[in-house]
């Protein structure tokens, strides 16, 4: 079934606290630590996710920020450079700063009053995404292809191809699971598509081995998600059902649970991305992507 619908905005949650960072979080937002990018230039890692969207047919890109940090991202996007820096930018940075400007035309801010985790941060969009399918993208997750089509086209062409919402996938080891989402299902007509039949947050080695095989992969491999997404609007309904009813995991909203309500409702398929994610949001993670990103 090919998608009715276009997948026209992003959003990506940047409200959390970064403890993982602390001390440094205190004073920069992990979403803006700098990174340096296969084009050379050092940037914030939220430019780098938003560029991710935008080169992937992305119009518009909704940032989720904690309400205090609205005017931080704001100036960021939507204001110029002062004079004294203007004047000693280099002809190629005056450039890059009206290439910023017109990214920015491209972006809203919104605000997540009360930090309530994840899935709260994604809730927060919706009245933004407005019905729509959206592209939803971790705030510190930067991504590299190993084709010439990038990582957040993969899987909104699957998406286009299928028409039901699609998460990305990655092969992860056994003992990196229970850090992150996984999913098991039955392989559809290729190694690529996957149909979900389950998705479970951070689960146990021994609950993995049990529960979350999947075919082809070896006794120390599993299918975890990948930090990109391409949802129908729907989960927003799943999402204020867990808030009405104060449903959470270890005190917080999260996104997965109502991600494994969402397939069982509508359906859900996996898509083995081509491609490599870098988490930035734990300090040796960060160091490896500082090392590995430029020259991947």
């Amino acid at each position: 079934m090919i998608a009715s619908k276009k997948v026209r905005k992003a959003v990506i949650p940047a409200a959390g606290f970064g403890t993982r960072l602390f001390p440094a979080t205190k004073v920069v937002k992990k979403e803006l630590f700098p990174i340096v990018d296969r084009d050379g230039r050092t940037k914030p890692i939220i430019v780098a996710i938003v560029e991710e969207a935008v080169n992937a047919g992305i119009e518009e890109v909704g940032i989720v920020v904690q309400k205090e940090d609205r005017e931080l991202f704001a100036s960021f996007f939507h204001s110029p450079p002062s004079p004294q820096l203007w004047q000693k930018l280099s002809p190629e940075n005056r450039q890059y700063s009206e290439y910023l400007q017109n990214l920015g035309d491209r972006v809203t801010i919104l605000i997540q009053s009360e930090q309530e985790g994840y899935g709260h941060a994604v809730f927060c969009a919706k009245d933004w995404v407005n019905n729509e399918p959206f592209l939803l993208l971790l705030g510190d997750h930067v991504y590299t292809s190993n084709i010439d089509i990038s990582c957040a086209r993969q899987v909104i062409d699957t998406y286009q191809q299928v028409g039901t919402s699609t998460i990305g996938l990655t092969v992860m080891s056994a003992d990196i699971i229970h850090k992150a989402g996984c999913v098991t299902g039955k392989w559809q007509d290729s190694d690529s598509v996957l149909e979900i039949t389950q998705i479970y947050e951070k689960p146990s080695l021994d609950y993995a081995r049990e529960h979350l095989r999947v075919e082809g992969l070896s006794e120390n491999e599993f299918l975890g998600v990948f930090g990109m997404y391409v949802l129908e609007s729907t989960i927003f309904s799943l999402l204020a059902e867990d808030i009405q009813n104060n449903a959470r995991y270890k005190g917080e909203f999260q996104l997965t649970t109502c991600l494994d309500r969402l397939r069982q409702v509508e359906g859900a398929v996996g898509f083995l991305v081509k491609g490599q994610y870098f988490d930035t949001g734990m300090p040796l993670f960060y160091r490896q992507t500082i090392i590995d990103f430029y020259g991947d």
